[in-house]
């Protein structure tokens, strides 16, 4: 090697990895995914986990402490809590592949004619994509072949462009959180109708606790929903499993079919089993 090529060799830059590209907002929900995991982080944590300047982190950081979705530390962040509930937009990333094949799984559940009740939340907004994306319930009169009753305003919203989708929405109060309609005005307009089948997602699945969501109003909702449904179908990813959360939905007996993404915990299959609970693993 000649002295002028030692040189260049010396001083050549060593080969550096492309950083990930992110969208602000893909950026926002794996900083919230990375606080939630580890409960505190620090900017040079969050710099070397999503390969962001350290500026970067801290105008991430200061947004989010702003919507109060974490609290702002000495050199970095922490989660505000094990209880606190994510807004919709922030969880739409979470186990997105899982949801995918739930849905689809789920979809298959229901029959052309049906009529389906749908809660609010990522999993559900999957099915009712799902279900609104399918040729199945397309009718040649230009009839509707399937009607959706939902809670959720952005299930309703999307949906609402669908011919063959009848789409009945219930009154009540939304929340922010999850775009969903709470209060007596749902029980109202649920007592006054019969399901074919209620799709519901959850924020938590136990043997001693049943179905549970964060939220006490929107646990009544799906709990109306349910008593009003000739089946109940729980579609939750496997992170959702042997968990309990703030407010009860329903025990497990009250449940018909599981959809979930991956095999069980054989004692957990075992309590289903005795509830009489289908588990369908999606593929």
């Amino acid at each position: 090697m000649g002295e002028a090529t030692l040189r260049w060799a010396q001083k050549a830059p060593r080969e550096k990895r492309e950083p990930r590209v992110m969208t602000q907002q893909q950026r926002l929900n794996a900083l919230l995914e990375l606080v939630s995991d580890r409960g505190n982080v620090t900017i040079s944590e969050i710099s070397d986990a999503l390969e962001v300047s350290a500026a970067t982190a801290r105008r991430d950081l200061t947004m989010l402490a702003e919507q109060r979705l974490v609290t702002r530390t000495h050199g970095g962040a922490s989660a505000l809590g094990t209880g606190y509930e994510l807004p919709l937009q922030y969880k739409i990333a979470r186990q997105a592949e899982a949801k995918v094949a739930i849905a689809r799984a789920a979809a298959d559940l229901v029959s052309p004619g049906d009529t389906v009740g749908l809660n609010g939340g990522t999993t559900t907004s999957e099915v009712a994509r799902t279900l609104g994306r399918s040729e199945r319930f397309t009718r040649d009169d230009g009839d509707f072949g399937i009607t959706i009753v939902t809670n959720a305003l952005n299930i309703a919203f999307e949906l609402s462009v669908r011919p063959h989708v009848k789409i009945v929405v219930t009154g009540g109060i939304a929340r922010r959180q999850s775009y969903e309609l709470v209060g007596s005005l749902v029980s109202n307009t649920l007592s006054e109708v019969v399901l074919d089948v209620a799709i519901l997602g959850v924020d938590g699945l136990s043997a001693q606790y049943g179905a549970t969501t964060l939220h006490e109003g929107e646990a009544d909702v799906s709990r109306q929903f349910a008593k009003v449904a000739k089946r109940v179908v729980v579609v939750a990813d496997s992170t959702k499993m042997m968990k309990s959360t703030f407010a009860r939905i329903c025990p497990l007996d009250q449940i018909d079919i599981l959809v979930t993404d991956a095999p069980l915990a054989p004692a957990f299959a075992e309590d289903l089993a005795a509830a009489s609970v289908r588990v369908i693993v999606a593929q």
